[in-house]
């Protein structure tokens, strides 16, 4: 595979990714909260929070490949142990913070 197959193939993967995690994330929400909270969504779902665990594009690649192979119930395990622990901790740092 010519590394444009393997960029293309990344993006891919993270586009179905994307999707589970605004899934998961708005569900959470939902539950959570009992209401819509976009901004939160947006907090949880931005470029700059993913980075906090790795390249953005890769996490979400990682999440669409998970999905794929194992289903979705797989793959929101994986967000919920791997991405919803850091967001916790920013959350609350932020409402320290009064931000």
């Amino acid at each position: 595979m010519t590394t444009s197959d393997l960029t293309l193939r990344l993006r891919e993967n993270a586009w179905i990714g994307d999707a589970v995690l605004e899934l998961y994330v708005r569900s959470l929400i939902l539950r959570q909260q009992g209401k819509v909270d976009a901004e939160m969504k947006t907090r949880f779902t931005c470029n700059q929070f993913l980075s906090c665990h790795g390249n953005p594009t890769a996490v979400e690649a990682e999440i669409g490949v998970t999905y794929q192979r194992e289903g979705l119930e797989a793959a929101f395990a994986w967000i919920r142990d791997t991405l919803e622990p850091l967001f916790i901790k920013q959350e609350a740092k932020r409402k320290r913070l009064g931000k």
